[in-house]
């Protein structure tokens, strides 16, 4: 289990993943703060609030979502930037899942830039995997100092996640719709 416990907080690993939330963070805030008439269309497609609460829910959105991805970039703030994430990551995962349930799959997600695509469970697991990666990204890393070669590593590790967080998000947008058919 000491482990486990020493290879989940190893400075490569809590940094890689903090850097690969900052991106993910900062390019899905970016997108919708360059047209924020679309994100609270896509927000009020939701149909969980009340139209005079669409404009300011869709600014808090993105506020919160700029500043999650700026805290990933602060030495000493992951676990101010793992409780923004988390925080962030509960509410869109609770919006989608709610749709889901009630058969509201053929709304764009609001996710912007790449991830942009109807709703569906996939985008729950994804949401659920950056949750999973922000709480451990928040945690102290290890005691160890990191080497040139940790730099190197961490580097490759961001390079890989994003190669994978892109092109499963593509996989979704690309999936095919199947018809659902009520009786």
């Amino acid at each position: 289990m000491d482990a486990l416990q020493s290879c989940l907080s190893d400075p490569v690993l809590t940094r890689g993943l903090a850097a690969v939330l900052a991106v993910v963070l900062l390019v899905g805030a970016w997108q919708k703060l360059r047209d924020m008439v679309v994100f609270a269309g896509a927000v009020e497609n939701y149909r969980l609030l009340p139209e005079a609460a669409v404009l300011p829910a869709a600014w808090g959105i993105a506020l919160l979502e700029t500043a999650a991805g700026c805290l990933w970039l602060i030495d000493g703030a992951s676990a101010a930037a793992s409780a923004a994430t988390v925080l962030l990551l509960l509410t869109v995962t609770g919006a989608v899942g709610l749709n889901l349930m009630r058969g509201h799959r053929d709304i764009d997600c609001g996710c912007g830039g790449l991830s942009s695509q109807p709703l569906s469970a996939g985008l729950v697991v994804r949401n659920l995997i950056l949750l999973a990666a922000a709480v451990l990204a928040g945690q102290e890393a290890g005691a160890r100092s990191l080497e040139l070669s940790d730099y190197l590593t961490t580097g490759g590790l961001v390079l890989a996640l994003l190669g994978l967080y892109v092109s499963a998000n593509q996989l979704m947008a690309n999936a095919p719709r199947v018809a659902v058919v009520r009786r």
